[in-house]
């Protein structure tokens, strides 16, 4: 049986063409919506906030820790499925972060300082 020679790995031809066409945009405003279930039955809730492109600020203070810890695994589903980012802020405090959303280290700092209010 003939040798075959070692197969090489695909590379690109070169570098991409870039071109910029009209001026650099500027990132656009975003709102973030504060939600604080009380049970993990709120879940479709944050699911189709975050789905809609909205940045979430999941409070789980007012639930036990079995439903938060539930609420927390779907946040996470939630995530991985659409590419997005979950920050932990506090114990029970959590952002949700669409992929096409970068929230503001401004933003980030009001959150965490429990500034932040529902501007829904």
């Amino acid at each position: 049986m003939p040798r075959r020679p070692p197969v090489e790995p695909l590379r690109p031809a070169g570098p991409m063409p870039v071109r910029r066409v009209g001026p650099v945009e500027e990132p656009h405003p975003y709102r973030i919506t504060t939600l604080q279930p009380r049970s993990y039955n709120e879940a479709r809730q944050i699911g189709e906030e975050f789905r809609d492109g909205t940045p979430v600020i999941m409070n789980l203070t007012d639930m036990d820790d079995v439903d938060a810890k539930r609420l927390v695994d779907f946040a996470a589903g939630l995530i991985f499925g659409l590419r997005g980012d979950i920050e932990k802020v506090t114990n029970k405090v959590f952002l949700l972060s669409p992929h096409n959303v970068e929230v503001t280290e401004t933003d980030k700092r009001r959150i965490r300082e429990g500034g932040f209010y529902n501007q829904s």
